[in-house]
């Protein structure tokens, strides 16, 4: 039950990345996302069975198994059309960046709450509640600024990689995603001293997951 409550955080935590790439491409001229029905919170349209459901359950079963992972997933990407992005040269970066940013704003808001109030002391349930949304979002918005394929920090990098380095673009293209997912499975664990200090700077207190 624990790991499917983790999953269920973890939808609406990839939902709200989501629609917040889908909202600062319709701010910035493009309204692709808004015309596909993307812009709602509902996880329906977003879920995707691989990202969403099958990859984060199988990390966070092994997570439980070994005592200790990353649980990670993903949504289905919102269309975006950066020819009708109005900044040509860095909106299809702002619209990159909108997705890790809602996130870390999420973890900032539930993470706050958790260090300022009592929340402990009032239920441990949602003390729980709290701390897996505020890790679970520091962790989106980490990965996702990594420079592979699919993830944001790759669009990042190709907006601002010069044009004689078009072979890594073009390796990263054709190889991230198989990196990305070996990355996960045998080495985010060096991740791992980051998240948890970032979510300790902002809760102020040891995990409580």
């Amino acid at each position: 039950m624990e790991i499917l409550f983790l999953i269920g955080i973890l939808i609406f935590s990839v939902v709200i990345h989501e629609v917040s790439h889908g909202v600062v491409a319709n701010a910035l001229g493009d309204p692709t996302a808004k015309q596909a029905g993307r812009l709602t919170l509902n996880p329906i349209p977003h879920i995707d069975p691989i990202g969403s459901i099958a990859l984060p359950f199988m990390l966070a079963l092994f997570s439980r198994i070994a005592g200790g992972g990353i649980i990670f997933g993903w949504a289905k990407p919102v269309p975006v059309n950066p020819d009708n992005l109005r900044n040509q040269k860095y909106g299809p970066s702002l619209v990159s960046i909108a997705g890790p940013a809602a996130n870390l704003a999420v973890a900032l808001v539930f993470g706050l709450t958790l260090r300022f109030l009592p929340i402990y002391q009032f239920s441990e349930s949602l003390a729980f509640i709290f701390s897996a949304i505020c890790y679970l979002n520091i962790l989106l918005a980490t990965f996702n600024l990594l420079p592979l394929p699919p993830l944001d920090g790759s669009h990042v990098l190709f907006s601002f990689l010069p044009r004689n380095l078009d072979s890594v673009r073009i390796f990263l293209l054709q190889y991230g995603f198989v990196i990305l997912l070996f990355f996960i499975l045998f080495f985010s664990d060096i991740f791992s001293p980051f998240i948890h200090g970032l979510y300790r700077l902002i809760v102020g207190s040891p995990l409580f997951l």
